[in-house]
């Protein structure tokens, strides 16, 4: 790995650090500073002069600060003459912000991929997106990975003769579709109703689930409203047993806890996109890397070799 370099953002050092042993480069070193007007000031501290240039950094709470702290190492590492830039984002917080669904709203995805381009991003690593259109919000290059290999081999050491995979809405049906074929086992899906961004209602459960073995896959869980919602519907449909997936943890406003408390869950896994607060106080928690992906994912944009292979 020659000429390459790659720094880490505030948000999740310890990913950026694991993605750095897999490709065995240092993590190169930067500062943060906040003046007194509140304005941030970042400093690179390793050369990026004709160098391909990594910054590792998901957009997650404070969203806002970590945006601006990325913009900021864009700009800074476009001005030290980088070779070239990719974006290491493994969870992109505005592919939620994806569409026009009310008067005069803005659509935040679109205009987040703008900035990030405007900044100097000349190419973008991410994982999962909430909507797959948001991949074409981007004027550049964006390599689009999945978890669904890692969560499935977490789950195939166990006993899925009697499993079903169960996606929380129809939105989600084609992935948690293909998670069911890469496991085996059938797929059903909820019908649901978005009321507000903390209120849902299911309807009904499309499939068979009575007396199965379910594994919910959603993409992301943050209040966990859906996945409550989704396991009462469950309870009535007198299922064995129910395990909780999903890719970005971002379990928001003790979303861990609600879930992690009911006695209908007997385990929740989610990969480690982004940091996961009080998972180690979660004894149903099991968090899983994705870092050995995403350093294949960079070793292969540097080598210049194809990134198709992990999308399969």
């Amino acid at each position: 790995m020659h000429d390459i370099t790659i720094f880490s953002g505030s948000a999740h050092r310890e990913l950026a650090s694991a993605i750095c042993h897999h490709l065995e480069v240092p993590l190169a070193p930067s500062r943060l500073t906040r003046f007194a007007s509140d304005c941030l000031e970042v400093q690179l501290l390793a050369n990026c002069r004709e160098r391909d240039v990594f910054i590792v950094q998901p957009l997650v709470a404070p969203v806002q600060e970590h945006l601006v702290e990325l913009l900021l190492m864009l700009d800074a590492a476009r001005g030290a003459s980088a070779a070239r830039i990719t974006v290491v984002m493994p969870h992109y917080a505005y592919a939620r912000s994806d569409k026009k669904n009310a008067p005069r709203i803005s659509i935040g995805g679109r205009l987040v991929a703008d900035l990030l381009q405007t900044a100097g991003a000349n190419r973008v690593l991410t994982m999962t997106l909430h909507s797959p259109q948001v991949h074409g919000f981007f004027g550049v290059p964006v390599d689009h990975l999945h978890a669904l290999r890692e969560l499935a081999a977490h789950f195939a050491t166990m006993d899925l003769t009697n499993g079903v995979v169960v996606s929380p809405d129809l939105g989600n049906a084609k992935e948690a579709s293909r998670f069911a074929r890469i496991l085996g086992v059938p797929v059903a899906a909820a019908a649901k109703e978005r009321i507000s961004d903390d209120k849902v209602v299911i309807s009904s459960i499309i499939g068979d689930v009575r007396g199965r073995d379910v594994v919910v896959l959603d993409d992301e869980i943050a209040r966990g409203s859906t996945i409550v919602e989704l396991l009462d519907r469950l309870a009535e449909q007198d299922v064995r047993s129910v395990r909780v997936a999903c890719t970005h943890g971002l379990f928001a406003d003790g979303a861990l806890d609600r879930i992690g408390g009911r006695d209908d869950v007997t385990e929740i896994v989610c990969t480690n996109t982004c940091p996961v607060p009080g998972a180690d106080a979660a004894p149903k928690l099991t968090v899983l890397s994705v870092a050995p992906a995403l350093a294949e994912a960079v070793r292969r944009i540097h080598n210049g070799e194809s990134v198709s292979v992990l999308f399969d």
